[in-house]
């Protein structure tokens, strides 16, 4: 099986595929491309097994399977190694699990835009009022979850999951641009950012060696 993402210091989707594949317990290849660089142009010409993903990524090529999205690839991996390694096995916590990973993917449009994911920099940032609105729903969700389902250990449901790796790249944000954050979102935070995968993730994005500009200066608020 192997693993195509883009890059480790901006790559949020990158993130999740790659958190996603560690989830599995599956051993993986990962590939690393750079999706502006000729290499990956040429790789998208000349391999036909990577044409439907556009161009993007992160892509998942298991034998004859290819799946992009990186929801989509975490949902291939739970369906091929047991949702439980992904899902809370409760019903009401993996409904709720379910709706925030959803949400996460189609929404906050305004605090993507404004605080791309920049692991490498500390960047102190005016919010614009729609971030800031983005920050509230999120912030709300972690509460809620913490307080109905987390009681099994220090992650949104208790253990590491399926919410945990999609909202692990608004962690990251919340680091780069100091956004003040409550107590209790503080520790879920510490949590993400101390996991070993994360870890191995934060220094290899340390040791990129391109950067792409722009994602170094923050969109005007």
């Amino acid at each position: 099986m192997k693993l195509i993402i883009g890059n480790k210091n901006y790559s949020s989707w990158s993130l999740r595929g790659w958190l996603a594949a560690k989830q599995s317990g599956i051993s993986f290849e990962e590939l690393t491309v750079h999706i502006d660089g000729d290499d990956w142009q040429a790789m998208k010409r000349q391999q036909d097994e990577f044409q439907p993903s556009a161009g993007k990524v992160p892509v998942l090529w298991d034998g004859d399977v290819v799946v992009w999205d990186s929801m989509a690839i975490m949902e291939y991996l739970a369906d091929k190694v047991g949702r439980d390694r992904f899902w809370p096995k409760d019903d009401a916590a993996r409904g709720m699990a379910r709706a925030m990973v959803a949400e996460m993917h189609s929404s906050y449009l305004p605090l993507r835009r404004l605080c791309p994911m920049n692991i490498r920099r500390s960047i102190p940032i005016e919010l614009t009022d729609d971030a800031k609105a983005d920050i509230i729903r999120i912030l709300g969700l972690w509460a809620e979850a913490r307080a109905r389902f987390g009681k099994g250990g220090p992650f949104l449901f208790g253990t590491f999951g399926a919410a945990d790796i999609f909202y692990a790249p608004i962690v990251s944000r919340f680091i780069t641009y100091g956004i003040g954050v409550p107590g209790f979102a503080q520790a879920y935070m510490q949590a993400i950012w101390e996991h070993e995968w994360m870890q191995a993730w934060i220094a290899a994005a340390e040791a990129e060696e391109w950067t792409i500009s722009a994602f170094e200066v923050p969109v005007d608020a």
